[in-house]
């Protein structure tokens, strides 16, 4: 009988069909129930229910350990949407004092796994944040009658003192962009937004705990799983002590109100920041609890800009400020030595262009130039330098040259201060001028920037950061507002020097012409008795009124605190800045101010400068 080889063929591929569908059973069982961890969430859903516990949030203490931030006992309403049965919508959103469409808004986007990224009905969702005591008591009577919904004890922050908005910062909940970066966070987190609670984030938070329930075939809670024995307890966040000192923050915000600008003052010998002022400024506790959203959407739309740190975002013409920079490094190049003069009759005229100034002595050498605040003198400098070809060459060396100093300075980058969002200025190069002049330009094209004018521009902290480096004779620490964190080393950049290209004898030259300025020069409004002050005016040419500076520090011989005021429009650098720096250090370094002095702080707080109603 002759054989059907397709029959014979067919009972093959049968057979091999029978086994390839059992293996992919096989292997499909396998990634559920081995490889997927999902197999096992659901499963363990059924008998076990995992509740987080939330850690305490480190708090934070001012240098001279006074409570700026601390918590408070706060409520979030969380829910397990496989136990929601039979639910009483209206009852719920009215005990929850809620709209049946924020309810509605608020399920569809719990959901929803591209906002809410590891959702699962079998888990713990967060349905509501930041209860208060009495609005959780009002739903606690009532929790029976919602099934799958349970109440979580959380923290919110609070602040002592209606002050340091800007450096403090914030805390809100995350975003799908923090869940996305750090798998710490799920949704209804919270997570440090802006200042030291943005910067300091991973130290605040603590490490999350777990409690671990059973759970009957009902789903009803029947005690713990193994008495506890499986629960991680949470660990608290690590409290941080400042170099703020509150007292002189609060000072520093008085004597800005009605107007826009900066107060920054640095410990020399630490880089400690012991004030960090920025107005107009808001209230912190604007931005705790459910309003938040509400209020700092208030804040941004305001044309004033109050969320705006001037103090490190704020980049303005440093003005006369910044003439101690020149001098230091025309000393340092043999441009000139402490017996040159130039001079000033009536400013700076050569090859008809002219700086103006001022009336004062001419000619003159540094040390006077300084304390009289001339403009010629610097103009002469820097016209010197640049123009000097057999030094360097060419303009454009002799650029690259001027621009290290201002770097090795603290100008022209970021400092590295631990806040977010610090800007670095403006120090023009070389090739800024060749392609902006196409290569013909000279000492004259730019001679703006040796008196802080043109192109160059500086934060009120780098002009504070000067004015430490002077202090300390050519070196600074990188400023920082975290003085110290619990348990835990501060980063080196915070306890490392770092030094300029400039000599330490250049220094005491250019210390000696900022004490002859508060002692007979443009700053003397700030020669306080017993405290050696030593100070440099700016007065930054604007599109309108001049803005007013100041930098200096005290005492000249064991330097405490150095200083940075910057006054938006508020004219001569001797109207606000010298006044309102010369109070900021004797209340520093005496601990408070005189009676004279206060009424001095009263009068320029209750000042008022008219900006006008254009949008800044």
């Amino acid at each position: 009988m002759k054989r059907d080889f397709n029959l014979e063929k067919r009972k093959y591929i049968l057979g091999g069909s029978v086994v390839l569908v059992v293996l992919i059973y096989l292997i499909r069982l396998f990634s559920l129930q081995i490889m997927s961890e999902d197999y096992k969430k659901y499963a363990d859903s059924n008998a076990f229910l995992n509740k987080t516990q939330y850690p305490s949030r480190g708090v934070m203490y001012d240098r001279n350990d006074k409570l700026l931030v601390y918590n408070q006992p706060a409520y979030d309403v969380t829910m397990v949407m496989k136990e929601v049965e039979n639910l009483d919508t209206l009852d719920l959103c009215k005990t929850l004092n809620i709209t049946t469409d924020y309810f509605k808004k608020r399920i569809k986007e719990i959901r929803d796994k591209r906002q809410n990224p590891g959702y699962s009905p079998y888990t713990h969702q967060v349905f509501m944040t930041q209860l208060s005591a009495e609005e959780c008591g009002i739903f606690q009577e009532k929790l029976f009658k919602f099934p799958g919904f349970y109440i979580q004890r959380r923290t919110i922050r609070q602040y002592t003192y209606n002050s340091a908005a800007h450096v403090l910062g914030d805390i809100a909940e995350v975003s799908k962009k923090d869940i996305e970066a750090d798998d710490y966070y799920v949704r209804g987190d919270f997570i440090g937004k802006q200042g030291i609670e943005r910067s300091y984030e991973e130290q605040l938070r603590g490490e999350k705990g777990t409690e671990i329930l059973l759970r009957d075939a009902r789903g009803r809670i029947q005690g713990r799983y193994m008495d506890g024995a499986l629960d991680k307890k949470p660990v608290a966040g690590k409290n941080l002590k400042l170099g703020i000192d509150i007292e002189l923050q609060q000072l520093a915000e008085r004597l800005l109100e009605g107007k826009i600008g900066s107060v920054v003052a640095i410990e020399p010998s630490t880089g400690e920041i012991l004030c960090m002022a920025s107005a107009p400024t808001f209230d912190p506790r604007l931005m705790v609890g459910r309003q938040r959203g509400k209020n700092h959407l208030d804040l941004a739309r305001d044309t004033w800009k109050p969320l705006l740190n001037r103090s490190i975002m704020g980049q303005f013409p440093p003005g006369s400020t910044f003439k101690i920079t020149q001098g230091l490094t025309f000393l340092e190049e043999g441009i000139v030595t402490p017996s040159t003069v130039y001079p000033c009759y009536g400013g700076f005229v050569h090859a008809g262009l002219r700086v103006g100034c001022h009336a004062h002595p001419s000619p003159l050498p540094l040390v006077p130039a300084i304390a009289t605040s001339c403009n010629g003198y610097f103009c002469w400098g820097l016209y010197h330098m640049i123009g000097a070809r057999k030094k360097y060459g060419t303009v454009q060396n002799a650029m690259a040259t001027w621009r290290d100093y201002m770097v090795s300075m603290g100008f022209g980058y970021p400092l590295g201060v631990d806040l977010p969002g610090e800007k670095r200025g403006m120090i023009p190069n070389d090739k800024y001028y060749d392609k902006n002049y196409r290569g013909s330009w000279n000492g004259l094209t730019i001679i703006s920037i040796a008196i802080g004018q043109g192109e160059v521009t500086a934060t009120p902290l780098q002009i504070a950061n000067l004015g430490a480096t002077i202090a300390n004779r050519g070196y600074f620490i990188t400023p920082h507002v975290v003085k110290e964190i619990e348990n835990e080393e501060m980063d080196s950049i915070y306890t490392t020097k770092r030094y300029t290209k400039v000599s330490k004898e250049h220094y005491e030259t250019v210390v000696q012409g900022m004490r002859a300025a508060v002692t007979g020069g443009t700053c003397r409004a700030a020669n306080l008795e017993g405290l050696d002050v030593c100070g440099k005016t700016g007065t930054a040419q604007n599109r309108g009124k001049d803005h007013s500076a100041f930098m200096g520090f005290a005492p000249m011989n064991n330097p405490q605190i150095a200083v940075a005021v910057y006054v938006e429009n508020g004219g001569w650098g001797a109207t606000y800045g010298v006044p309102i720096g010369a109070l900021i250090m004797e209340k520093y370094l005496n601990g408070e101010l005189s009676a004279q002095s206060e009424l001095k702080a009263q009068d320029i707080q209750m000042r008022r400068i008219d900006y006008g109603v254009h949008e800044r």
